[in-house]
């Protein structure tokens, strides 16, 4: 969506149409300068470096790595940054809007904490992050690989940005998460906390209430593990490999050799690219293990190749823009795992299954 920022005529919107995101330029405006196309994340990758040191680990406070999806690294790190005097940019629920904002403060960071699986809304925020550049700031900017690859291509070679980019499967249109939100009569302008993996489980916090998904594993999060909501783009990522475009890649430690009582409670896979991403690490207070990369990239399907579309896609994103509820549209599509689901739910509630969440998880998806 860099594009969207360097057109200076206003000629180019985004068509979010479900299946794709699509930069729609006005040829009537348009006047040919190819500003557009020199900064697209997609037809010019930057450059993307092989990691030079790889640890997995968390971060020592535990209130972090509690409140984090993962080992809470990222949240550490944006902290230390702005203790540090930086601003840190990235992606929080406002309005019912995932977009991008800056963090100057312990509390202004709270926002960006957890995962937020769907697209979010970067327009508007290049421009933004170029004029503090420009004045000495020093940046963080925070969030998927493709996003870190339009930053650096809008603001180009600058000591004092600082990247750190999160391991992707791909992201599904927001219009899919409300559809979801809508079989509940829940609003996502009204939402101002969402979380997708609270005991397995959808949470979701209002003004007005707080409401989990009554299901062992709620349809939207089906949906994204299985691969099926994500937009047509991420299914040919030119950024699903081990060299990284940032200097510091995080995401989930899939593969870890360590207890499940300790995985349990969240750990991260940490890739340095650079100096300025050791740099960042050394500042912040973390607990660091030694990693094995190949087994960690073995495990990270997105760090090999991007995600295979299923073929339930075509169905589920049929049905969800014919405008039949979400509910039904993962029935239509996955009538044997639903009916799987629904049985464990009931085994789940009525006690007769215990192990815990992520036991249930693991059955669910092997």
């Amino acid at each position: 969506m860099a594009c969207v920022d360097i057109c200076s005529k206003k000629a180019i919107q985004v068509v979010d149409s479900i299946v794709a995101y699509n930069a729609i330029i006005d040829e009537n405006k348009c006047i040919n300068c190819d500003a557009c196309q020199k900064i697209c994340q997609e037809n010019k990758p930057p450059v993307q470096l092989k990691p030079i040191d790889w640890k997995e680990g968390w971060a020592n406070e535990q209130e972090i790595r509690e409140k984090a999806s993962s080992g809470g690294v990222a949240t550490a790190i944006e902290l230390a940054f702005v203790n540090y005097g930086g601003t840190v940019c990235s992606c929080s629920l406002e309005n019912g809007d995932f977009c991008f904002s800056f963090a100057q403060t312990k509390k202004e960071v709270e926002k960006f904490t957890g995962s937020k699986y769907v697209k979010s809304n970067p327009t508007g925020i290049y421009r933004k992050i170029l004029d503090k550049l420009k004045k000495g700031e020093k940046v963080l900017f925070v969030g998927l690989p493709c996003q870190v690859a339009a930053v650096k291509n809008f603001v180009g070679n600058r000591e004092n940005l600082y990247t750190i980019d999160l391991i992707c499967h791909g992201t599904p249109s927001p219009k899919i998460l409300e559809r979801f939100l809508n079989d509940y009569q829940l609003k996502l302008d009204n939402a101002r906390n969402i979380k997708y993996r609270v005991k397995s489980k959808f949470y979701l916090e209002s003004d007005q209430k707080r409401f989990t998904v009554p299901t062992v594993v709620d349809n939207y999060l089906m949906t994204f593990l299985d691969s099926a909501s994500y937009t047509e783009n991420c299914y040919e990522c030119k950024y699903a490999k081990p060299e990284r475009v940032s200097d510091i890649t995080l995401g989930d430690s899939w593969g870890s050799e360590l207890a499940e009582d300790i995985q349990s409670k969240g750990v991260s896979l940490i890739l340095c690219q650079n100096e300025k991403g050791k740099a960042l690490l050394e500042q912040t207070d973390l607990h660091l293990l030694d990693v094995d990369l190949e087994r960690a990239i073995k495990w990270n399907h997105q760090l090999r190749r991007p995600s295979v579309k299923p073929k339930q896609r075509n169905k589920l994103l049929k049905a969800i823009s014919s405008g039949k509820k979400f509910k039904r549209c993962i029935w239509i599509s996955y009538p044997k795992r639903c009916t799987k689901n629904l049985i464990k739910t009931i085994l789940y509630k009525t006690k007769i299954m215990r192990g815990g969440a992520s036991k249930i998880l693991h059955s669910l998806y092997r």
